[in-house]
């Protein structure tokens, strides 16, 4: 069902529950929900809800971003990036404009740092920002006739704020060719690229991505949320930090409650109490 909270038309984009997997759709289909400031806008308002806006027991075990329509996204609304443009010169039009960009930055970081897996399901178009989104994911899945371009360059503009997702994903060198070249490229190139992980049929894409997303909501949510924890703090800190940070955690984790309820669900040869059931089970 719906989340009242963040289903918002004017926002283009709403919130789906199914059971502990929330499904974050990109609604504006006929705009090829091309990223503007409300959208940018209502994306983030949803992740911070789903974050913060509710007990930690509530929370989803997993996120799934998808789009309704041909397209995930076809990167920034150029009409509203022209209005950003006339304002040149005006001060507090600079200002909303440098404002605008912020939200972009602060969307990006929530996506990345989420306490939950993110899966995302592209098809079509997959431009500009589009790829920032993907990026920002732990996991996408890409359609076999998804197309994928940093096409910044091509209109004057830059690829700034989705730069350090990029670049994460797809290695220095490859973001230079494909950022100054604005070449498109094909879904088998994205996941070469490592912006995708698995190609799947344009008609099996929504259904083997809501398959993986429950696959991870059977994994420990306290477990996923510290590993994720962990590979951020791995990326991020020197290599001669590792051992302790690695060392400290498997020791907390493994006498917290979650891991002694898995490791005793194993021995009964029952599911976790934090599993939740499903039709395929018995």
């Amino acid at each position: 069902m719906s989340d009242p909270l963040c289903n918002d038309p004017l926002a283009g984009c709403r919130l789906e529950r199914h059971g502990p997997l929330v499904e974050l759709v990109l609604a504006r289909p006929a705009r090829h929900n091309a990223l503007d400031a409300a959208l940018m806008q209502g994306l983030l308002d949803c992740l911070r809800e789903l974050a913060h806006g509710q007990p930690e027991a509530d929370r989803p075990h997993t996120l799934l971003l998808r789009a309704e329509g041909r397209h995930f996204c076809a990167g920034a609304d150029l009409n509203w990036m022209r209005k950003m443009a006339e304002g040149e010169f005006d001060p507090a039009a600079f200002d909303k404009n440098r404002e605008d960009a912020r939200v972009l930055a602060h969307l990006m970081q929530a996506l990345d740092e989420l306490p939950f897996p993110t899966l995302a399901l592209v098809q079509g178009a997959a431009y500009g920002g589009a790829l920032g989104l993907l990026c920002a994911c732990d996991i996408v899945l890409a359609s076999e006739d998804a197309r994928f371009c940093l096409s910044e360059v091509t209109l004057g503009l830059v690829p700034a704020v989705i730069s350090p997702y990029v670049v994460r994903a797809m290695g220095m060198r490859q973001a230079r060719r494909y950022m100054l070249s604005a070449e498109p490229f094909d879904a088998i190139t994205a996941c070469r690229l490592n912006v995708a992980h698995r190609l799947c049929a344009p008609e099996t894409l929504l259904s083997e991505g809501r398959a993986l997303g429950m696959r991870l909501c059977r994994n420990g949510p306290q477990a996923m949320k510290e590993t994720k924890r962990l590979l951020a703090a791995i990326e991020h800190q020197p290599g001669h930090q590792h051992e302790e940070r690695t060392v400290e955690t498997i020791a907390r984790v493994r006498v917290g409650l979650e891991a002694q309820e898995g490791i005793q669900a194993f021995f009964d040869k029952r599911p976790p109490s934090w599993r939740p059931r499903f039709k395929d089970e018995t």
